[in-house]
């Protein structure tokens, strides 16, 4: 774990999973579900560290973590969507960018992808954004700031964030003339989370070749925009 500091000056802890060649290299801020940060998230980070990339996920919880969908459902109620975006998100991309990433793109999952989603809006030096099945309420979303491409991954049969507001955003970006790619795939709600449908939680399903596709779409993004 480390330390940074918000543009406000607090501090807050995450978790920095770090290539082997960490000269000049980009760096992606990682956005933990609606769980905190536990071992899957800290799973995601290693996974793009492997692949080249400074991960860097924010503790927004503070170190408190949920083990069953009602506390973590109350957690999630308590984050301050905006501050967690404007403040923890946007310092974590300043210290990537501080320490050594010329570029460095965020990322995130269910509850992170709405935050991602938001920081797209309120993070300016942020260079891209990946979404995985996540959106705020869309009233939050002001398309016009947004100013750095934006790929997203999206469950068709998803009963937390239905397909009818991805299509909402898509045609709210396209008015704003916002450079983004949105696929959707035949998949339920975390379809890219191996635990996806062990925590009680149905209708949920891993779909290991919808999250192969979607690494796959994702590692090719990252390169073209943090080159």
């Amino acid at each position: 774990m480390i330390e940074y500091k918000r543009p406000d000056g607090q501090s807050v802890n995450g978790y920095l999973a770090e290539p082997t060649d960490q000269s000049h290299t980009p760096g992606v801020v990682v956005i933990q579900e609606w769980w905190g940060l536990d071992s899957e998230v800290k799973a995601v980070a290693d996974r793009l560290a492997k692949s080249g990339y400074r991960a860097l996920v924010p503790d927004l919880y503070r170190g408190k973590l949920a083990l069953e969908a009602k506390e973590a459902e109350h957690l999630m109620g308590d984050l301050n969507f905006g501050d967690a975006a404007g403040q923890d998100i946007r310092g974590a991309v300043q210290y990537l960018k501080a320490t050594g990433s010329k570029k460095v793109a965020v990322t995130g999952f269910c509850m992170g992808g709405a935050l991602t989603v938001l920081s797209a809006c309120h993070v300016p030096e942020l260079d891209g954004t990946v979404v995985w099945y996540g959106y705020p309420p869309l009233e939050y979303v002001d398309a016009k700031a947004i100013t750095k491409p934006m790929m997203a991954h999206w469950a068709s049969h998803d009963d937390f964030f239905v397909i009818s507001g991805v299509d909402q955003l898509d045609t709210k970006l396209t008015e704003a003339k916002i450079q983004h790619e949105f696929y959707r795939y035949d998949a339920k709600h975390a379809f890219a989370n191996p635990k996806a449908d062990s925590r009680g939680m149905p209708p949920l399903q891993y779909n290991e070749a919808a999250a192969n596709l979607a690494w796959e779409r994702t590692m090719a993004f990252l390169k073209k925009n943090l080159a």
